[in-house]
């Protein structure tokens, strides 16, 4: 080795406890499982840690982010002092309760966790089950308030350990004892023992939440999931998949509005060390079209009907103030904040909350809303007039704004461009209102609509093609290509065995796919901005599924999905991006992007189904 080479290395994880605040390093992205309970969500890494949590909802801050920083910026281990040689887990069932085997030179422990369905005050329940011999068990629970920030007062309230700070409270129940648990402590657990400990979250200026039966909890947890996973029908093949993504899904979602995340998480880079550290816990117009699609093949009915009401309540009667994206209650200001004090997922800052894109112009979206009103009509067997007067709106916007240049579908926070994808979005917006028009036979002009939508055809194929390499470029103007450009068949622009879209598709192979997996576009021609190189972007590799599935080569199309299946961890869970090379889920996680489109996927190649975006 020279003196200006370097090995990268991945320390195993630390066994000290104290106050120690250094990262512990060794943990994945992918090491962590999902718990929920509809309104917020976890994550649970392999080692008993709970890393990330925001609480009541989604959109609240964080009261374990260690995750994005260090122990010392809060979390919940709950493990054997000794070291592990061996994690086993698994969901139990078609739920989203966790069981995590920890096997030590002692003996074996079992940890059993999940989150109450939410009826009252939010709850997260953690069994310890001692399985073989005699561990000896610490739990660390060291809660940190306003995203890893503010340190609690920690306490006895009425009997029970508090911590406090601002409008937030954490109450702890349960433990080996009788008293109250401390927030730290140590016990030992033997064969055929179980202990339960609830973490219960309230406003310390109300009644401390109500105690919780945690082995009635158990129970009653367990029988939800059971009985929402009963209602699913799956395709013939891939039902392991489907289950456990839409199982994910569901717990994405915000019950009281029927919102879906595109992630319970903030701030996991898209880029090792890099920049493009996001906010992921809203709701993006160009997730709905999937979102609905996947859902009503899952004969989801009930979650459809209520996403389909939190779209049209979300976006208003006004296309111009179409945005990107919303709030999980259609909240339209998100603004972007960086919290200077966690240092970033292995390093990588600045982390944000909130998502400055959300006032971006992005033409794209306007096709997709579009794609999604008809999809959803097509779905009910009819066009409400509400669904009727917001296509022909956004349709009369499009022919209003078409021609001026955005970010992009991948909200680049560089200059503006016409991409080629955005046009093709603007071309389907225009589309289905004509469709809209002739299949309920509505008494409306679609001559202009007509016209321009062979206008803005004409101009794609002049514009966003280059006849010389036979392939459909990013923009206009340029050589690289955009896994975006996978719309054109996807969306009915053009059919799937057009020589265009041929050429486009081996562009794409040539140089979106170093390791078999499909990147977004090249970051080293980027036009959002930022430095570094980021992995594979999953949905866009299931996108290039669709599109091999609908061009006849059925071989490529399976190879690539059961590629994509094997990238999952342990307990089904993808995240935004891989990075071939380090053989390791990034972004943030878990990301209903990915699962929405393994569904689509699995549902297409099982069964035929065309993608939503499609004719």
């Amino acid at each position: 080795m020279t003196s200006t080479e370097t090995v990268q290395t991945r320390e195993a994880p630390r066994t000290g406890w104290g106050g120690d605040t250094r990262a512990e390093p060794g943990l994945l992205i992918e090491d962590h499982a999902l718990l929920g309970d509809l309104y917020t969500a976890a994550l649970v890494a392999r080692d008993g840690s709970i890393d990330f949590l925001c609480l009541p909802d989604f959109d609240s801050d964080a009261c374990f982010a260690s995750l994005l920083g260090t122990p010392d910026n809060g979390r919940w281990k709950l493990a054997p002092k000794s070291p592990v040689r061996e994690v086993r887990r698994r969901y139990l069932g078609k739920t989203l309760v966790l069981e995590t085997e920890l096997v030590t030179d002692e003996g074996t422990v079992r940890l059993v966790d999940f989150m109450p369905i939410r009826e009252g005050s939010p709850h997260l329940v953690r069994f310890v089950e001692g399985v073989q011999g005699s561990v000896k068990m610490r739990s660390e629970l060291r809660p940190r308030f306003a995203n890893g920030y503010t340190v609690p007062l920690l306490s006895k309230r009425d009997g029970i350990c508090a911590a406090i700070a601002g409008p937030d409270a954490l109450y702890l129940r349960g433990g080996p004892g009788e008293a109250p648990p401390p927030f730290e402590s140590e016990f030992t657990i033997r064969a055929g023992q179980r202990i339960p400990f609830v973490l219960s979250w309230g406003q310390p200026y109300k009644d401390i939440p109500e105690v919780l039966d945690a082995e009635a909890a158990l129970r009653d947890t367990q029988a939800y999931w059971e009985d929402w996973a009963s209602k699913i029908r799956l395709p013939a093949t891939y039902q392991d998949a489907v289950v456990r993504s839409l199982l994910t899904l569901k717990a994405c979602s915000f019950h009281p509005t029927g919102a879906l995340v595109a992630a319970p998480t903030f701030g996991l880079p898209e880029t090792p060390g890099g920049e493009r550290n996001w906010d992921y816990r809203f709701c993006w117009i160009r997730d709905a079209a999937l979102t609905l699609n996947a859902l009503m093949l899952g004969n989801l009915t009930d979650e459809a009907e209520a996403f389909g009401n939190w779209l049209l309540n979300a976006i208003g009667g006004a296309p111009d103030q179409l945005q990107i994206m919303y709030g999980i209650r259609g909240e339209r200001r998100l603004t972007e904040v960086p919290l200077d004090w966690l240092r970033g997922y292995e390093g990588a800052r600045p982390v944000r909350i909130g998502n400055g894109a959300y006032a971006q112009f992005q033409l794209d979206i306007l096709g997709e809303f579009a794609a999604v009103l008809y999809l959803h009509s097509r779905l009910k067997g009819r066009m409400t007039e509400r669904a009727q007067k917001a296509l022909k709106s956004v349709a009369t916007h499009v022919s209003q704004v078409w021609t001026q240049p955005d970010h992009g579908i991948w909200e680049m926070r560089g200059p503006k461009h016409d991409f080629t994808a955005s046009k093709v979005s603007a071309w389907t917006a225009v589309d289905r209102w004509v469709r809209v028009i002739e299949e309920y036979g509505l008494k409306e002009d679609k001559a202009p609509f007509v016209k321009l939508r062979q206008t803005i055809f004409d101009e794609v194929c002049s514009k966003g093609y280059d006849a010389q390499r036979n392939t459909f470029t990013q923009y206009y103007g340029s050589k690289g290509v955009d896994a975006s450009l996978l719309f054109i068949p996807l969306s009915g622009f053009l059919p799937p065995d057009d020589p265009r879209v041929a050429g486009t598709v081996l562009a794409i192979e040539q140089e979106l796919m170093p390791e078999g997996l499909v990147l977004r576009y090249l970051t080293e021609d980027s036009v959002d901005g930022l430095e570094g190189e980021e992995g594979a972007f999953l949905a866009c590799s299931f996108w290039l599924a669709n599109t091999y599935h609908l061009m006849g080569r059925t071989e490529d199309a399976l190879r690539l999905f059961n590629k994509l299946l094997g990238l999952s961890n342990d307990v089904g869970l993808l995240a935004e991006e891989y990075l071939p090379k380090e053989r390791r889920l990034f972004g943030n996680f878990p990301q209903a992007f990915s699962h929405l489109a393994l569904v689509n996927s699995a549902y297409l190649l099982a069964e035929g189904h065309k993608p939503p975006m499609h004719s």
